[in-house]
């Protein structure tokens, strides 16, 4: 599929071969959508608010970093949050599990553990999103839960959407996989309840921009410094995200000539990977340096990103939810 996604920004002779597979697949997709729809699938209900975070492209849009700030929202206005998610290349012998800062992003996946970082709150994974969710409502006391990447997991059922796209890269070419980087076809957006763009503003959207100004120690976490005090030299830029170019632009805005180094999305991390030879200053994404944290050595550093969202966003969210606390509310007899 890496080597597809060359094509999916424009009409070309592959694009047009693979035509007939995108059509195929958009109609499945389709159907599935319309089997829950009407109840011949079943869709399972939780004891608490769902809002689903996610996406209908292949790739990163900004999704995580968009749950933290969710989190951060929640928990000011008086909830308790819970996330919950797939574990993406998580090699568990067994699911649900709950994550901690510590757990091995080798077994929980590198974003769930990135989240439980990041959050300070439950984080439940699971491929199946139902498990992952009673679990956590089991285990902790939450009151609303967070499900990280899962637009497409129609059986958990959901009170809210919002759907990220990446604002530079829209939907590519608007074709359904293989031919395009579309989950679902476009008209999908138009039921969703938010659309956020992350980057560059779209019509009809909220917009997010990630911004990033510190550098954090692999090695000594404690120790940080400014990004700007990079400028004017040459550092290993690392990235194993679903879009490095991103994170080489924002060195590049800091005057930083990066050297790219690029991986896979959810790239396991080997020393290999990161033997330069040179001693060059290595920056990662903090995504990467979750799984790099047994390679540290003191010239390594990660960038953690923050989002910054249209307030109106905020505003709708807690509106849903105040309108959904008010409908579950028992009458006064």
């Amino acid at each position: 599929m890496r080597r597809l996604d060359r094509y999916w920004d424009s009409l070309n002779l592959a694009v047009l071969l693979l035509w007939p597979l995108s059509l195929l697949f958009g109609i499945v997709v389709r159907l599935r959508r319309l089997a829950y729809r009407r109840g011949w699938f079943k869709s399972c209900r939780v004891n608490a608010p769902v809002i689903v975070v996610g996406n209908i492209t292949v790739g990163g849009a900004g999704k995580t970093p968009l749950v933290v700030w969710l989190v951060d929202v929640l928990r000011d206005a008086g909830y308790q949050p819970g996330i919950v998610s797939r574990g993406y290349g998580g090699r568990s012998p067994y699911w649900p599990r709950r994550v901690e800062a510590d757990s091995d992003p080798r077994e929980m996946g590198d974003e769930p553990v990135l989240l439980a970082r990041r959050c300070h709150c439950p984080v439940v994974v699971a491929p199946d999103r139902v498990a992952a969710a009673r679990l956590l409502l089991a285990d902790y006391s939450c009151d609303v839960i967070l499900c990280d990447d899962g637009l497409q997991h129609y059986r958990l059922a959901r009170d809210l959407e919002i759907a990220v796209i990446d604002g530079d890269r829209g939907l590519g070419n608007g074709f359904c996989l293989p031919a395009g980087p579309l989950r679902e076809p476009p008209g999908r957006l138009a039921s969703v309840d938010c659309v956020v763009s992350n980057g560059a503003a779209r019509a009809g959207a909220c917009r997010m921009t990630l911004v990033g100004g510190q550098a954090v120690n692999l090695a000594d976490p404690g120790l940080t410094r400014p990004l700007a005090s990079f400028r004017g030299g040459a550092v290993r830029a690392v990235a194993g995200i679903g879009n490095p170019a991103r994170f080489f632009r924002l060195l590049q805005d800091f005057g930083i000539r990066a050297l790219e180094q690029p991986f896979p999305d959810h790239h396991p991390f080997t020393a290999a990977d990161l033997d330069f030879d040179d001693r060059l200053p290595v920056l990662m994404t903090e995504k990467d340096a979750v799984k790099c944290h047994s390679l540290a050595r003191d010239t390594f550093w990660y960038v953690p990103v923050a989002a910054q969202v249209d307030p109106e966003l905020t505003t709708r969210l807690l509106a849903r939810l105040a309108a959904l606390k008010r409908s579950s509310a028992t009458p006064d007899s």
